[in-house]
């Protein structure tokens, strides 16, 4: 994205937002369904091997897990599972292949979102280049009404710069190989308290209303139970931040970065 397209990207972006709709996926029918999304796009990418763990798991029912399908023009395109990480409750995605890591930035206190489980459509996912930032704005939605220190990246080395360039991501671990899906992956996080202004003002689309969190991510009794969720940064005011997050904490430094090969 050239420094001349910066401000078309966004408004063609939230052309279209008004084409898209998120599901909240927790019936088994609709498990079902991301399942085979998933095995779909991790297949057509070489991750998926006899020794893979299941398409679905444990993980997908955890109370702390908000799992998502995008529909462009009402047709499944996309899937993306969210953990909200904390000391007391610290299942997560990452810590499989990132654990003494994880571990460390939940011992000095931060929460934690992090994303897993992204799928896309591989008959469709290299036409549409706006696929991966659509499929990952929950991630920042759900930063912001968990109030989250850092949205964590586990993803392949090679997709790296990318996390870099959107999200402001610092590398925490450069490269450390997975056997089970037998290739190279690296953690980043973005500094949500740090970088959130920043992320929303360049991309606006990632803007969200507070009645559009809580219909993502409410839980529990007497909590707004919607299956569709309908993007609302095109309401937002251009000036309007839509979110403040609380300030850094006095124990939120810059992790020291991991270098291991």
């Amino acid at each position: 994205m050239s420094g001349g397209d910066l401000s078309s990207f966004p408004r063609k972006m939230m052309d279209i937002l008004a084409r898209l709709e998120y599901r909240r996926v927790e019936c088994t029918e609709d498990l079902e369904e991301v399942a085979r999304l998933r095995y779909r796009a991790f297949k057509a990418n070489n991750i998926v091997s006899a020794t893979s763990p299941e398409m679905l798991d444990d993980s997908d029912v955890d109370f702390h897990a908000h799992v998502f399908s995008l529909y462009f023009d009402g047709d499944l395109i996309s899937t993306v599972r969210l953990h909200h990480v904390t000391q007391e409750h610290p299942k997560t995605q990452s810590s499989e292949d990132f654990g003494p890591e994880i571990t460390a930035m939940l011992d000095r206190g931060l929460s934690l979102i992090d994303p897993a489980r992204f799928a896309a459509d591989p008959d469709i996912a290299g036409v549409y280049s706006w696929l991966p930032y659509m499929t990952l704005r929950p991630a920042i939605a759900a930063a912001v009404y968990f109030e989250a220190d850092r949205v964590l990246q586990h993803v392949q080395t090679q997709h790296a710069a990318f996390y870099r360039r959107v999200f402001s991501a610092e590398s925490i671990v450069d490269c450390r190989h997975a056997p089970i899906y037998g290739c190279d992956l690296t953690l980043l996080a973005t500094d949500v308290r740090l970088t959130g202004a920043k992320l929303v003002t360049r991309f606006p689309f990632f803007k969200t209303t507070g009645s559009e969190r809580k219909v993502m991510f409410s839980k529990g009794a007497g909590s707004e139970r919607y299956s569709t969720v309908v993007p609302t940064a095109r309401f937002i005011r251009g000036d309007d931040l839509a979110y403040t997050m609380p300030p850094r904490k006095a124990n939120d430094i810059v992790p020291e970065k991991v270098e291991q090969a």
